[in-house]
Formats: C-alpha cells, sequence, structure tokens
C-alpha cells in the first residue's frame, strides 16, 4: 500500500528541470551531441547523492548511473529504470517557462506567451479524464519537455519514496540517465554489462496506464543523386542539375499511403526528413518504419526502383543508395520474457490503473536494449504532445508513475 500521507517530490524536481536546455543536435559528431545536456547530468548526480543512491556517477559521455542496494533476503533479479536527458530539436527548449494550469476544469487551454498556441479538447480528447488535475504547459515559446524530463523526475522520486520508505521490500535497483535519445543516439555508448540489470524499463511513454512492449522496426536510408553542373550561361545540352533530378523522385512517391500523414495503426510508411544540394548532387534522407521487419526489404526496393525511374529521365545521371539500420521491434525480443511485461501489468492493476498495451509508431532507447542483451518495455510519464510547443503532463499522471515504479520493484521481489 503506498503511503498517502507521502510528499511527492516529483513536480518540484520536474520544474527545475526542465528549466536546463537540453536539446540534441542531430547534425553534430561529438557525444553527447550537445554538452548542455551534461548540466542537467551533473545536476541529477547530486540530487541522487543527496537521496541516499549509491554508485552515483557519470561516465565521460554523460550517462548517468546509480544504484538502490537490496533490503531483501530473496534473490530478486536486478531491475533497471530508464529516461532521456536531452529533449527534441523540433522545437526550442530553450528558457523554458513551465506554467501550471491548477484544477483544470475542461475547456481549451491558451498558452498565455502565444495565443495561437492552444491545447484544444478536441485533438486533445484526454482532457476530458482530466477535470481537476493539474497541468502543466511550457508558455508557448517552447516545448515543456515532459519528453522526458516526467521520467527522470519520476525515476528520481520513485528512488526517494525507497529510500524513505524501507519497510518496501525490494531488490537491487538501477537507474540510468541517459543523453541523445531524441537523435536516436541514447543506446551508442551505454554499456550493459557495467549497468548490470537483467530487465529493465524506459520510463518514457505517454497516456497513465501505457505498457508499450512492440515499436516500429527502423532504418535510415540515404539517397544522393549525381548530377552535372556546367556554367549556366553555356549549359544547354551539357547540364544535368541533380535538384531537378530529386525533385522528380520525390513526384514519384506514393501519394495516398506509405507516408506518415496517410497511415495509422499497424501501417508502415516511407518518410523523407531532409532535402539538400546543389546542381552537382542531391541529397535525400529518409526513415522506413514498419512493425515487420523484412517489410522494411520491400520499402527499400521501392525506393530503388523510384530513384531508377527518376535517373531515367535524365540520361548521364546516377544516384547512391545507403541503408542504415536503425532499430528492430523490440517484442521479438520481449516476448522471450514475459515476466517483464506481466509485472508491469500487475503493479499497475494493484494501483487501479487500467493498463493500456499499445505498440509504438517509433522506437525507444528499449527497442536498441533488447537487442544489445537487456529487455526493456516502456511504461508510461504521462505526456502528450511530444515534441510540439502544445506538450503537457499532469501532475496526478506523474504522481501516478512514480506509484508504479515503486509498485513495480515489489512485485518483482514477491515473485522471486
Amino acid at each position: 500500500m503506498f503511503d498517502n500521507n507521502y510528499n511527492f517530490t516529483v513536480l518540484e524536481r520536474f520544474l527545475r528541470y526542465v528549466k536546463i536546455e537540453t536539446t540534441s543536435d542531430e547534425e553534430s559528431k561529438t557525444f553527447p551531441s550537445n554538452p548542455k545536456q551534461l548540466e542537467l547530468s551533473k545536476l541529477l548526480v547530486e540530487e541522487l547523492k543527496e537521496i541516499g543512491m549509491k554508485d552515483v556517477e557519470m561516465d565521460e559521455y554523460g550517462y548517468v548511473m546509480a544504484t538502490l542496494p537490496s533490503n531483501t533476503e530473496k534473490d530478486v533479479p536486478v531491475i533497471g529504470f530508464i529516461a532521456h536527458v536531452d529533449t527534441s530539436p523540433a522545437v526550442s527548449g530553450k528558457n523554458v517557462n513551465p506554467i501550471i494550469h491548477k484544477n483544470y476544469q475542461g475547456g481549451n487551454i491558451v498558452l498565455p506567451a502565444d495565443n495561437t498556441k492552444v491545447i484544444d479538447v478536441e485533438s486533445n480528447p484526454v482532457l476530458k479524464d482530466m477535470i481537476g488535475y493539474d497541468i502543466v504547459t511550457s508558455d508557448g515559446t517552447t516545448l515543456l519537455g515532459a519528453d522526458d524530463k516526467a521520467g527522470i523526475a519520476e525515476i528520481v522520486d520513485a528512488m526517494n519514496y525507497l529510500i524513505t520508505h524501507p519497510e518496501i521490500k525490494h531488490g537491487t535497483i538501477r537507474v540510468c540517465f541517459t543523453p541523445d535519445e531524441e537523435v536516436g543516439r541514447g543506446t551508442e555508448k551505454f554499456d550493459v554489462k557495467k549497468f548490470g540489470a537483467k530487465y529493465a524499463y524506459t520510463i518514457d511513454g505517454g497516456t497513465r496506464g501505457e505498457v508499450e512492449t512492440e515499436t516500429f522496426s527502423a532504418d535510415a536510408v540515404v539517397i544522393k543523386f549525381n548530377g552535372k553542373n556546367v556554367h549556366p550561361g553555356y549549359a544547354k545540352g551539357k547540364m544535368i542539375n541533380s535538384i531537378k533530378i530529386a525533385a522528380k523522385f520525390l513526384e514519384l512517391l506514393p501519394k495516398d499511403s506509405l507516408s506518415p500523414e496517410t497511415t495509422e495503426k499497424r501501417e508502415g510508411y516511407v518518410h523523407p526528413t531532409s532535402i539538400n544540394g546543389n546542381e552537382t548532387q542531391t541529397t535525400i534522407k529518409f526513415i522506413i518504419r514498419d512493425f515487420d521487419a523484412e517489410k522494411l526489404k520491400e520499402y527499400e526496393s521501392l525506393l530503388k526502383d523510384l530513384c531508377n525511374k527518376a535517373i531515367g529521365y535524365f540520361p548521364g545521371s546516377t544516384f547512391d543508395f545507403e541503408v542504415i539500420e536503425q532499430y528492430r521491434n523490440m517484442k521479438y525480443v520481449l516476448d522471450q520474457h514475459p515476466q517483464v511485461e506481466a509485472y508491469a501489468i500487475e503493479a499497475l492493476e494493484r494501483l487501479g490503473i487500467k493498463p493500456i498495451k499499445s505498440s509504438i509508431r517509433g522506437g525507444t532507447d528499449g527497442s536498441r536494449l533488447c537487442y544489445m542483451g537487456l529487455p526493456t518495455p516502456n511504461l508510461f510519464a504521462g505526456g502528450h504532445n511530444f515534441h510540439a510547443y502544445t506538450e503537457f503532463v499532469a501532475v496526478q499522471d506523474m504522481e501516478a508513475a512514480v506509484k508504479m515504479i515503486v509498485t513495480l520493484a515489489q512485485v518483482w521481489e514477491e515473485k522471486s
């Protein structure tokens, strides 16, 4: 039973964390991609030490790890809780000014610094379940940072609860706060052996009750169209403009299928994310996604066929085609360890929270960690509208996540 007199620290921690700029940089070659992330990582080292965690350290790459030692005689598998410090580069995370809309009573939420930014009920039906809640947003000029600073705050508060309530029996718990998740590099330098957990959970999901054990499988595709540049004053019959080849290629893409804007549920897609070039060479970057990893090969073949068609309109042109594996559906691994999901569901049910089993139309650090030998599903952190000015999270949902983490630690101890 959770102590109803416990004074949660999750909100004050969250408000502190979001004010630290930690935007990751997808063009950077350094690790972490933006050294500003280390400011939050260093703060987390101090806070973990303050609450009494052991073996607290930050490595050269900015990974923060710590241990909560077991307080039971049982042989309980070491479990881990993971969240990421960085925020998406899609929207500014500089000078975040969090606003608490206390005792929400329904209706649209207009963000005060930019009244064109509105969290409307029609687009956010979850608001109908938040009457009476305290909802945290940005002021409308930045994202909020609930993805994933809510997860960080929830993990730290849960560890604080377990330390201040030693009557709650649990095995050894490891926590880790990672950099660069938002640019797909969150596990690049992650040392699974050093972390030492047998199973883990990322606290990086959305709606209260979400248990996500399936993600897209994902590859990146880089296509370079090669033309021929000649001085434009003397180019007749000689120039082959690679920008026009790329434009023809993009025109050939399916119009009503296989794109993020035309797919949902279990449908996959091919998605151009950037284009850059000149007359000589133009590069288009794609991400391709599907729950079935085998379908990625079909999408690659489709793109290659369209490349060949495009250069057919421009005799003498060529293209280069590179596929970069990103991550694979975690379900293939988690199906081999059903207790990891089952214990999370039991923890939610004990708290009276309806489990929502869902598939992620994207990936998490857990997608890669599963294939690095650490089975890691994703659990809710309570945030909504990630990567947007209209991002929000309810204080009550963050507190529910704290309870979930604590209860999950209990379930693992009891089942061992």
